[in-house]
């Protein structure tokens, strides 16, 4: 039957459509195979044609699908959209000119030192980089792949990922972890309700200006640390008052701001760098201290 070319594309198609909702199993190829339409197109005699899960599995085989461990992707959308590559371009341009101040490593740890140009004289001329880093590990991590005995007979484990631990850590190329006389950048944090809660942008705020005062210490003011951080939502937090045209409401309202109970959203600017203020004076005839709204925002942009 998988020798049809009908019926072999017909259950590839199957087969491909099932797997993008999830998993697939020999027991898909029977029912496939058993279906109405199926059993239109290879019943022979009026009898209907039925298939062992053995022969299932050597059709899968046949039509290249393998039995492991299923790996894992990477999404690629997006990489060459045009603002992506504006934002990338922007980026290794600011690179290009914070790299003239590091002392960069080779993959043997060999350094190479600034070239000399022309910059303004101060202490702080030697640019470290620090990145930051966060992993999560459980408490029943194992391996999924091992090699095994046949005097080995099957343990049981644990279900589930059990508790988890997050590291949080900045790292330098040029002292490895960031630490100064014991005092590490390092925070340990049990993730949950009930043990330290959820790792959120103050917590992260915390740790990175520990980190700074330890950069500050270990350099004793004399070089620079740039700091680099991934696009992660939680790295992403504005001020507590900062722009934002989400949720604005259309029309003025009173006691409105960005965060339930926040402070007033901050000052916008006009294109001439004068400051536009988002809510009406205290002294308003009819609207003291009421937001705008965007209609009258924009009316007087």
């Amino acid at each position: 039957m998988l020798d049809d070319e009908d019926f072999s594309s017909e259950l590839k198609v199957f087969l491909l459509e099932k797997a993008k909702k999830g998993y697939i199993f020999a027991r898909d190829v029977v029912e496939f195979v058993a279906t109405p339409e199926t059993q239109a197109k290879v019943a022979k005699n009026g009898k209907p044609v039925e298939i062992s899960l053995r022969t299932a599995q050597r059709w899968l085989k046949k039509l290249d699908w393998r039995y492991g461990m299923k790996q894992k992707g990477m999404y690629i959308d997006g990489h060459e959209r045009q603002d992506v590559v504006a934002y990338r371009k922007e980026f290794l341009k600011r690179w290009k000119e914070y790299e003239k101040r590091m002392v960069t490593y080779d993959n043997n740890g060999n350094p190479s030192f600034p070239k000399g140009f022309p910059v303004p004289q101060g202490p702080r001329f030697r640019l470290i980089l620090v990145t930051h880093n966060e992993s999560t590990f459980y408490a029943h991590d194992r391996r999924k792949s091992v090699w095994t005995n046949s005097t080995q007979g099957p343990t049981p484990e644990r279900k589930g990922d059990g508790p988890s631990i997050m590291v949080s850590a900045y790292l330098t190329p040029d002292w490895g972890l960031l630490r100064d006389e014991g005092d590490e950048a390092r925070l340990f944090f049990e993730a949950r309700k009930n043990r330290d809660g959820y790792f959120d942008g103050d917590n992260l705020l915390k740790e990175t200006q520990k980190a700074i005062d330890i950069f500050n210490n270990k350099t004793h003011g004399m070089m620079t640390a740039l700091f680099m951080f991934d696009n992660a939502p939680g790295h992403q937090k504005r001020a507590p008052d900062a722009l934002s045209a989400q949720k604005m409401p259309k029309n003025p309202n009173k006691g409105w701001t960005h965060h339930p109970n926040g402070p007033k959203m901050r000052d916008a600017r006009f294109a001439d760098g004068t400051p536009q203020p988002l809510y009406f004076p205290n002294d308003h005839p009819t609207m003291p201290g009421w937001f705008k709204g965007t209609q009258q925002i924009l009316t007087e942009r």
